[in-house]
């Protein structure tokens, strides 16, 4: 079997193996029009992309004068999840990433998304690849801080017993790579040039160590690569 030289590859969701972004941009435009503020799905991308909504409530306060409540993120997720379970489809060729990197590592990948759990679960589910993450899925509204923090990325590997260093983080936005920075990983940005990604520039900037825009490739790049540590 080929040596691999990460000990784990830690997954973000939303962007890297969901094309969720669109669609939950779309329903929050539409619920943040409902309180007064006038935004298109590409404006909200814009601004909330990378981001859990409950973090953004001072944002949403000074645009609508309406101070969030927890009634109001269970009707937004509500709406969202009907939204997802009927609109969802999967990144292009991350299934096959996901289940190529999942048997070279014995099953030592995880996802560790900003997002509540039972959207991570429902969106892994949807496209057909929550059996390579049961009991390996990580929320951060689970942890004390969530992205730009790294808690999310420490608690995913400390669960694999993998130092963070040794571990390849996959991300598509400077917040969650900010993240895996943090962590101490070394992180790959997936950027294709659709809308919802971060720029290649931008992910660099926040010490992304390299930048791809096709998951078919990400197996073979990160088997080829020569890591720090190595």
């Amino acid at each position: 079997m080929q040596t691999f030289p990460f000990d784990a590859v830690l997954f973000d969701c939303d962007g890297v193996l969901v094309d969720s972004e669109p669609i939950t941009n779309r329903v929050l435009a539409e619920m943040l029009g409902e309180l007064g503020w006038a935004l298109s799905t590409e404006e909200s991308m814009r601004l909330f992309t990378g981001k859990a909504v409950k973090d953004e409530a001072a944002l949403i306060e000074s645009k609508t004068g309406f101070a969030i409540t927890p009634e109001w993120l269970h009707g937004f997720r509500g709406r969202r999840n009907e939204a997802l379970e009927r609109d969802l489809v999967a990144i292009p060729n991350a299934a096959t990433a996901v289940r190529a990197l999942h048997a070279a590592l014995g099953g030592r990948i995880a996802c560790a998304s900003g997002a509540d759990r039972f959207k991570v679960e429902l969106q892994l589910a949807k496209i057909g690849i929550l059996d390579c993450f049961e009991g390996r899925i990580f929320s951060g509204h689970e942890t004390p801080r969530s992205k730009p923090f790294p808690d999310v990325y420490l608690a995913a590997a400390a669960a694999l017993g993998v130092d963070p260093a040794r571990c390849a983080v996959i991300e598509d936005t400077v917040t969650g790579a900010r993240a895996g920075v943090a962590a101490g990983a070394t992180v790959f940005g997936y950027s294709p040039a659709d809308l919802g990604h971060s720029g290649p520039d931008e992910l660099r900037a926040v010490g992304v160590a390299d930048v791809f825009t096709d998951m078919a490739g990400l197996p073979a790049l990160l088997a080829a690569w020569r890591p720090a540590f190595a």
